[in-house]
């Protein structure tokens, strides 16, 4: 991972971009690439691979917000936006776009760098959330197919549910596999044959 990060700013104003890139070097050491237009923002933040995107925008649409959440789909990124004015619903349209610091009326170089720091912290929290998220649904989804698997060798060999569970236990340590891996095998093979 590189030292500096690296920050795509997106500005249409020109002396409003130097403003921006003037600011975030004052505040620290950043890789700072400047995006004038944002059409195709989406094509040029996956071409580019920022860690961070700083947009400054007079007034964003809802279509500006679709392009973004495209172009912080596939590589998850803090996004920071700063606007002159917002319309109502905005703001919540910004943060399901991915957006992780929606400042209204707010850019001025000395609080570039606590706003991207609230960005990329915020960023963080949400991503920890997500992991966890989906770690539930897939620890939810392995047992339910431990649970299929333990009800099929119950039916199968007449046995009751601890020693289903057992069966399966052994097996899975005696193939150095994990429990959940068994049971699905188990439940496919079954499947297979039915």
């Amino acid at each position: 991972m590189p030292d500096a990060l690296s920050i795509i700013v997106v500005e249409a104003d020109r002396e409003r971009a130097f403003m921006i890139v003037d600011g975030l070097r004052e505040a620290g050491n950043f890789d700072i690439q400047v995006i004038s237009e944002a059409a195709g923002l989406a094509r040029r933040v996956q071409a580019r691979d920022p860690d961070v995107v700083l947009i400054d925008i007079e007034n964003p649409s809802r279509d500006m917000l679709e392009e973004l959440a495209l172009a912080t789909g596939p590589k998850e990124r803090p996004v920071a936006m700063f606007v002159d004015r917002s319309e109502d619903g905005l703001s919540a349209a910004a943060v399901e776009a991915g957006v992780s610091a929606y400042v209204v009326d707010g850019l001025q170089p000395a609080r570039l760098k606590p706003v991207l720091d609230a960005a990329i912290a915020r960023f963080r929290m949400f991503q920890r959330m997500r992991i966890e998220l989906a770690e539930a649904k897939r620890a939810l989804e392995e047992r339910k197919v431990i649970d299929r698997a333990k009800g099929m060798i119950m039916k199968a060999r007449g046995i009751g549910e601890d020693e289903a569970y057992a069966l399966l236990r052994k097996t899975a340590m005696g193939q150095n596999k994990r429990l959940a891996d068994v049971a699905q095998a188990l439940v496919t093979a079954a499947g297979l044959l039915s």
